[in-house]
């Protein structure tokens, strides 16, 4: 016999374990676990209090922008009248274009700091994308995956269906008109009801298999077959609360992988876009900064600094909102089992036998459909022995017989196939791969996508707390309007000046 493959594993990943090592506080300041309980009010209360350092940081940036505010407007009053004649001095000797001495030098230290905080946003931008990017790849796996468990399960209310109603058939047809042709002959007769009987059986046994047989009783009724109960194990994120969406009419369980995933690629993709017009409006506030200190206009420099102030609070926020988001997830990622059996069995009444089974999928384990299948198969093997029996020995008597058990047997040919797709398809490995994946996708890279967006939005905030320290000083440096008029009126009267102007004019008007 060959070796079983290995059943695939999923390890929290080293990330996970530190988020989810963090201490938790509520509103009243004492030590909550980290068990995650997304709809319990104090769980709530610890991401609300871990998201609020942001806004703490946020508080700290506009103390220090008011702080470089009051110290360029109020503390440098006195140092104009002081320093007049040293300015009047460098504009004497200066050639007239351009700033030198203590002008000149607060220009140089505001493009350095501007060219500085650029420079780091521009670094923020990029972690910001290759984040983005690995969150997609992330999300793109986890829909992935859930569309396959959703396939998976459709393919197996499929194959109960159409199983069941082909083993109806063949009662209400066939078997029927056998029963009536042999009525003249009792041992034909017997073998005749023996297979209706185990028809019937084998109805029953597969109608049975469901892993939330209440809800599916409460919603369908007991002879509604729903194979596709197995829909909780795949996981839901937390922040996706799912509805009862039938599939086919079979479906009526609260964790369909096919809505899910639907869901969850519409918010993906508003994330995605999201975060690329962020990161758009921040690097078109860097050349904004790069353009107004290369002009050195004013009207540059009230526009950037409303950008760069719309751009500080929106990193600030996001910071808030993945930092939550982040240790929500590894709160989930760090034991994903438990919440998923809780949740499951608290909204559909699965067994906690069948989400092991499906959720570990452990070689000790057996399946808890292992009994019905096997019950079913050997009903399946009696019919057609039963069949074989009647082809022998009846047909000679009752020739008028002989469509009928043909159609039978045709009927139990694609009965038989379809059971053994159905085993291979209950079988843990196929779904539990899915499983799997689908948290590999969540929490490797789904996970490191949120930190490298964390450490984008930490950063830039930086970058433009900076930016906004250093605007008053590149106001008090740019030049005014009077300052501009005035050089003007000096390169006017500058001899040289006008001397090559003179000549530039005598030069275009030949008839002189």
């Amino acid at each position: 016999m060959a070796a079983m493959t290995t059943v695939p594993s999923y390890t929290p990943s080293l990330w996970v374990r530190v988020c989810h090592a963090l201490p938790r506080l509520d509103l009243t300041m004492q030590m909550k676990d980290n068990i995650f309980v997304p709809d319990s009010w104090e769980y709530q209360q610890t991401l609300l209090v871990l998201s609020s350092l942001s806004a703490i940081a946020l508080i700290i940036s506009l103390l220090v922008v008011l702080s470089f505010l009051i110290h360029y407007c109020c503390c440098h009053r006195g140092d104009r009248s002081e320093g007049s004649e040293e300015e009047e001095e460098d504009e004497d000797a200066s050639t007239g274009h351009g700033y030198s001495g203590k002008k000149g030098r607060g220009i140089c230290c505001v493009t350095w700091v501007a060219v500085a905080s650029v420079t780091l946003c521009c670094v923020a931008i990029g972690i910001g994308f290759y984040g983005n990017s690995e969150a997609n790849d992330g999300m793109y796996q986890l829909t992935s995956s859930l569309l396959t468990a959703n396939y998976t399960l459709a393919s197996i209310d499929l194959l109960i269906s159409d199983t069941i109603s082909g083993l109806q058939l063949s009662v209400s047809g066939p078997l029927t008109s056998m029963e009536e042709l042999f009525t003249g002959s009792k041992p034909f007769l017997a073998l005749t009801r023996n297979c209706r009987r185990l028809s019937e059986n084998v109805i029953n046994l597969l109608s049975s298999i469901s892993l939330a047989r209440s809800s599916v009783d409460a919603g369908l009724g007991n002879d509604s077959i729903s194979g596709a109960s197995i829909i909780p194990l795949t996981p839901v994120p937390p922040s996706v609360a799912p509805t009862m969406v039938p599939t086919g009419g079979l479906m009526p369980s609260p964790f369909s992988p096919g809505w899910a995933a639907n869901t969850l690629m519409v918010n993906e993709d508003y994330r995605w876009l999201s975060y690329v017009l962020l990161l758009l409006l921040d690097l078109i506030v860097c050349l904004f900064i790069l353009l107004g200190l290369a002009k050195q206009a004013r009207w540059l420099l009230i526009l950037m600094t409303v950008l760069a102030w719309l751009a500080l609070f929106l990193s600030w926020g996001s910071l808030g909102l993945e930092t939550a988001t982040v240790v929500a997830l590894s709160d989930f990622c760090s034991d994903p089992n438990t919440f998923v059996v809780n949740s499951t069995h608290f909204n559909t009444g699965t067994s906690s036998d069948v989400l092991d089974y499906y959720l570990t999928c452990s070689r000790r384990m057996n399946s808890p459909f292992q009994q019905l299948l096997t019950q079913s198969q050997r009903a399946l093997s009696n019919i057609h022995t039963h069949l074989s029996s009647l082809d022998r020995n009846a047909l000679t008597q009752f020739p008028k017989a002989e469509k009928s058990l043909r159609e039978v047997q045709q009927i139990l040919n694609s009965t038989e196939g379809n059971f053994h797709q159905l085993v291979a398809l209950l079988n843990c490995r196929g779904l539990n791969k899915d499983y799997i994946d689908s948290l590999k996708g969540l929490c490797y890279d789904g996970m490191e996508g949120l930190l490298y967006l964390s450490l984008y939005s930490f950063l830039s905030a930086l970058a433009f707390t900076a930016i906004l320290c250093s605007l008053p000083g590149a106001w008090r440096s740019f030049p005014s309007e009077s300052e501009e008029y005035e050089d003007s009126d000096s390169e006017s009267e500058d001899p040289f000046t006008s001397h090559q102007d003179s000549k530039r004019f005598l030069q275009w008007q030949p008839w002189l």
